[in-house]
C-alpha cells in the first residue's frame, strides 16, 4: 500500500511539473510572439507619427524627443502628423508645461540594406535652375545630360549625352557651378526650405528583425554628405560629396524620364554596430 502511495505520488509530481512546463511553454512562446511584434519595429511614417503621439509610453519617442533637445519633464503634449507632399514626413508639435511651443520637421529614410540608395529630391531641371539661379551654360549641358537637348554627337545613349562626354568646358561648367554652391545646394537636399522644412532626419535601418534608427539635424546630416569634392563618375553622372546627381530615368520612356534626381545612402549616419 505504501509502495503505491509512492508511485501515485511520483505520478502527481511528474504530472505537476509537466503541467507547469506546458504552462512555461505557453508563457515563453507568448512572450516570444510579443518579443517578435517589438523587434518588427516600425514600417512607414504613420508608425513613427504614431510613436511620437504616443510619448508617454513609448521609449523610442522618449529617446528622439530627447535627442531634439527636448526636456522629458518640461513637456506636457506632443502631436504628429505628416505634412503632404513636403520635405518633412512628420512634423512634431511640442507644448511645454511653461506654454511654449515648437515645431519640428523629420525627414524619415527607411533602408533595409547598407549599401541602398534613397532619392532625397526629384525635380525639373528648370525648377533647380530657378531655386539655384543656375547659369545659362550649366543649364545647357544638364539639358543635354537629361535629353532635353538632343545629343549633337554620338554617345552611349542614344537620345542623351552623359557628363562625361560633353565637352571639356561644359563638363567643368558644371563641376565649378556645383562646387562653388555645393553648401547651400546639399543643404536644400537634405532639409528643404519653408514652413515645411525637415530640421531632423530619421534613419530607419530595417535589415535585421530589430530596427536600428539614428535622428540627426539636417544641418550635420548636410556637412556629413557634402563632405568631399565635386566630380564626375566613370558612369558619367555627378557626385558631390556623397551625395549622387543622375537623370531619372526609367518610367517607359515618359516624359518625367528626363527629371533630375539625387541620391544618397541613408545607412552611412548610422554608426557601425549602433
Amino acid at each position: 500500500m505504501r509502495r503505491f502511495n509512492f508511485v501515485i505520488l511520483v505520478l502527481l509530481v511528474v504530472l505537476s511539473g509537466s503541467l507547469n512546463a506546458a504552462g512555461q511553454a505557453t508563457t515563453a512562446q507568448k512572450a516570444e510572439r510579443g518579443s517578435q511584434i517589438a523587434k518588427a519595429g516600425f514600417r512607414n511614417e504613420d508608425e513613427i507619427a504614431a510613436k511620437f503621439n504616443n510619448w508617454t509610453a513609448d521609449a523610442d519617442a522618449r529617446s528622439w524627443l530627447t535627442a531634439m533637445s527636448f526636456r522629458i519633464d518640461d513637456i506636457a503634449t506632443v502631436t504628429a502628423g505628416k505634412p503632404h507632399g513636403e520635405k518633412a514626413d512628420v512634423e512634431v508639435v511640442v507644448k511645454t508645461k511653461a506654454g511654449k511651443e515648437r515645431k519640428e520637421g523629420v525627414s524619415i529614410k527607411l533602408v533595409s540594406s547598407p549599401s541602398g540608395f534613397n532619392q532625397i529630391d526629384k525635380r525639373w531641371l528648370r525648377q533647380y535652375v530657378k531655386l539655384w539661379s543656375m547659369p545659362q551654360d550649366v543649364e545647357t549641358a544638364l539639358k543635354v545630360f537629361l535629353g532635353e537637348i538632343p545629343p549633337d554627337k554620338p554617345s552611349r545613349a542614344a537620345n542623351r549625352m552623359f557628363l562625361n562626354e560633353l565637352d571639356p568646358a561644359a563638363q567643368k561648367a558644371v563641376v565649378d557651378f556645383f562646387t562653388v554652391n555645393k553648401d547651400r545646394i546639399v543643404s536644400d537636399l537634405i532639409s528643404g526650405d519653408g514652413v515645411h522644412a525637415a530640421g531632423w532626419i530619421m534613419v530607419a535601418f530595417k535589415a535585421t528583425s530589430i530596427t536600428r534608427w539614428t535622428l540627426k539635424s539636417t544641418a550635420a546630416a548636410a556637412a556629413y554628405f557634402g563632405e568631399g569634392k565635386v566630380e564626375i563618375t566613370r558612369a558619367g553622372n555627378l557626385k558631390i560629396g556623397r551625395v549622387t546627381m543622375q537623370r531619372k530615368g526609367g518610367d517607359g520612356g515618359r516624359e518625367t524620364a528626363k527629371m533630375l534626381q539625387f541620391k544618397i545612402n541613408p545607412a552611412l549616419l548610422i554608426t557601425p554596430g549602433q
